[in-house]
């Protein structure tokens, strides 16, 4: 059925209208002459709409003759009719034309670049590395290798497990999937001393290989040697390089600093709003000014629509209309509770120097203090732990 239809359309047909007293007569001549008519269907009593090829048409005008009936044609479909208008509107045809080979031009450019799964690594660390090797927006799609940016993604970043490259519509999706960092690793067969990551004062010094060079109760910054990997021979004098290992447990000290306003402005929207339009294509906007905005304090709220939907077709139009409206806000003060804020504060203190505690750690004390100063509640989370410090530092030459 569905070849019928394509075939039909590309021979061209017309939609006609039938009107008379003897139609069923007229149908039944028409099967007998093999004129081909479908899409039947009965207006009244009295009149006929259905469609007919152009050379059946032809032919049902003489039987239609004969039955006493009349005909005309109500609309033209198909492709010989097209290129009929196209040449009486070149004008037309060529800005047609020209419409859909932009059309297809912008959707062959990518427009945009997602990475999805970075939560280690950043997002502009990864587009410069993609830039310096040519592959950013305004590129065709057709000439990036989805194989080649994989490859390249996974020889600069050992600890992506996983890279998918996709490109869909006009725009490129890049999922990586990222391993834990491992710790500095210091191949056992170089020389090394293990020095303090970060500052702390010494509670133990357990050298396993090496010369212990702190002790107990020494304040050390990061950098310093702990445990040292240059050794003296207790025969001959002789000074060696060996690769030191041990444990270095050290008091460390953790701080964060919250601060919240007692008095703070709440809003609430008066419902005044003012709208600007704008364009936008690609990463590229533009803004029809229409004068200031009339609001002191407002909130902006943005839209953006695609002049062509394409979506059925996985395309990402690039030429968007942008709409901003403004919408008013009323401030108005409100006072917190003080015991509510101080709270409210410790947590989220704590939280933040929880992110930065190494797992092993064991905390000791946990010190709070809060201060209020011109309506600014600032509340200090400090917490002390014991933990290992040292980190292993490669000897370069004798004077390390």
């Amino acid at each position: 059925m569905l070849a019928i239809k394509i075939w039909n359309y590309f021979k061209g047909y017309v939609i006609i209208r039938v009107e008379g007293l003897t139609l069923e007569r007229l149908l039944n001549l028409a099967a007998n002459h093999d004129i081909y008519l479908w899409d039947v269907k009965r207006i009244n009593n009295i009149v006929l709409e259905m469609k007919s090829t152009t050379r059946g048409f032809k032919e049902l005008k003489k039987i239609v003759k004969k039955v006493g009936c009349r005909v005309e044609i109500i609309g033209k479909t198909g492709f010989p009719f097209l290129l009929m208008k196209l040449k009486e509107r070149k004008m037309w045809a060529a800005g047609f034309l020209l419409f859909w080979t932009i059309i297809f031009f912008l959707s062959s450019i990518i427009w945009k670049i997602d990475i999805i799964g970075n939560e280690q690594t950043p997002r502009e660390e990864i587009i410069s590395l993609l830039k310096s090797n040519n592959i950013t927006t305004g590129k065709i799609k057709y000439s990036l290798d989805k194989e080649s940016i994989k490859d390249l993604l996974l020889e600069n970043y050992d600890y992506f497990s996983f890279v998918s490259v996709n490109i869909k519509g006009t725009k490129l999706t890049i999922e990586v999937k990222e391993q834990d960092l491992p710790p500095e690793m210091v191949d056992k067969n170089y020389p090394c001393h293990i020095v303090a990551k970060k500052k702390g004062v010494i509670v133990k010094v357990v050298p396993k290989n090496g010369k212990a060079v702190v002790e107990k109760g020494k304040v050390v910054n990061p950098g310093e040697i702990l445990i040292s990997g240059i050794i003296t021979s207790e025969l001959g004098g002789e000074t060696l390089l060996v690769h030191a290992e041990g444990e270095v447990l050290a008091l460390t000290r953790y701080s964060s600093i919250v601060r919240e306003p007692i008095v703070k402005n709440e809003e609430k929207f008066t419902g005044r709003v003012f709208t600007q339009k704008g364009i936008k294509i690609g990463d590229k906007g533009i803004q029809f000014m229409k004068g200031e905005i009339p609001f002191e304090n407002y909130r902006e709220f943005v839209e953006e629509k695609s002049i062509i939907n394409l979506e059925k077709y996985d395309i990402d139009f690039p030429i968007k209309i942008v709409n901003h409206e403004y919408r008013e806000v009323e401030l108005r003060e409100v006072k917190q509770n003080i015991d509510y804020l101080k709270n409210a504060n410790q947590i989220a203190a704590t939280k933040e120097i929880n992110k930065e505690l190494p797992p092993k750690a064991q905390i000791q004390s946990k010190n709070i203090r809060h201060q209020i100063d011109d309506n600014i509640l600032t509340t200090q989370v400090i917490i002390e732990t014991i933990e290992d410090i040292g980190k292993k530092q490669i000897i370069n030459n004798r004077e390390d």
